[in-house]
């Protein structure tokens, strides 16, 4: 496992998009970290490295946000049980081809597909994070 030190939410993002370019099609990344953490602020990282341009929020409310079809943002916050988000139909999301970003994940951990990565995220003071990944 690897460690980066961040200072500032700039040098979290700048990570963020550097890091986007390790990923491939079909991955699948659990992004951990406590309520303020910097979960969105690194989606929103990722996507950029990606080369999307819409402008990335948090899915809280929506569940999954679909970025283009190639990146695919869950908040699992307010899931209640894995047959809830298989219901929801979160599983094809896994199978279509794009980059997916799990928060919350062990809401679901029974749907998750083998090999994810994961970024763990913890706050060190008021913008400075640790980033495991």
């Amino acid at each position: 496992m690897a460690v980066f030190l961040s200072d500032s939410e700039e040098q979290t993002f700048r990570w963020a998009e550097e890091y986007a370019k390790s990923l491939r099609g079909g991955d699948t990344v659990l992004l951990g970290g406590e309520m303020g953490a910097g979960k969105t602020l690194i989606a929103k990282g990722i996507a950029k490295g990606l080369g999307i341009g819409c402008e990335v929020t948090s899915p809280t409310y929506a569940y999954i946000n679909d970025y283009e079809g190639r990146l695919f943002h869950f908040d699992c916050y307010r899931v209640e049980s894995e047959e809830q988000a298989f219901a929801l139909g979160f599983a094809d999301y896994f199978d279509l081809g794009g980059i997916c970003l799990v928060e919350w994940c062990e809401n679901i951990a029974g749907l998750l597909p083998l090999n994810c990565k994961k970024i763990e995220i913890i706050k060190r003071g008021e913008t400075a994070r640790e980033i495991r990944f």
